[in-house]
């Protein structure tokens, strides 16, 4: 049976992300963050993960090896597993993007999935590469259990699609930093047995 986690990268540096819009902005793991990833690789330390995929983004990158079981494991940055490009609201606050994009603010707000972000993405784009990426990892690794390290948004198009939920509901799953789900395969047929969970040693 083929199993994939799904993990979530660790915090991220506060001072370069609290309160403002990141997806493509390249910023590191906090001290938190790193103490997250250590307790998912202790949790999934008998798990014989053949192969780690990530997102090239720093925090996913650096998560990535922090739970790699062994030197000898591969790890491979896919391009396709990147968190969604906000374009021009990249690094800016909630507040400076509201009073500079006040209608394209509220349209966020209201119909996330539909927006498509100034010199950025759409959902639709994102949920296409995410899909590409996961289907060639499906290919190369079937029956054979993997993780991919990567963002709130990846997991939560990977699990709404599992679950074949739609789109406007995606954000209805909880994704929290350094959490991990469970997605397994039988007959080709995906189910979800774990979602968003914290490993009870940093949970809190």
């Amino acid at each position: 049976m083929t199993r994939v986690w799904l993990i979530r990268h660790g915090e991220p540096l506060e001072a370069e992300t609290s309160q403002r819009c990141y997806g493509s902005l390249d910023t590191g793991l906090s001290e938190k963050g790193r103490a997250q990833m250590r307790c998912v690789a202790e949790y999934l330390k008998d798990e014989s993960i053949s192969a780690i995929y990530t997102s090239p983004l720093s925090r996913a990158l650096e998560s990535a090896r922090l739970i790699a079981p062994a030197p000898a494991c591969p790890i491979e940055a896919l391009e396709d597993l990147r968190e969604i490009d906000f374009g021009d609201f990249e690094g800016l606050s909630y507040d400076e993007i509201a009073s500079r994009f006040p209608d394209l603010y509220k349209q966020w707000m209201e119909a996330p999935t539909d927006i498509r972000f100034p010199h950025g993405e759409c959902f639709s784009q994102m949920h296409t590469r995410v899909l590409e990426a996961f289907r060639k990892i499906h290919r190369e690794r079937e029956d054979q259990p993997v993780a991919i390290v990567s963002h709130g948004g990846v997991n939560r198009i990977l699990i709404a699609w599992a679950l074949n939920m739609p789109d406007h509901s995606v954000f209805r799953l909880a994704q929290d930093f350094g959490a991990i789900s469970l997605m397994t395969f039988a007959d080709e047929i995906p189910s979800i047995q774990l979602m968003n969970f914290r490993p009870a040693i940093w949970k809190s």
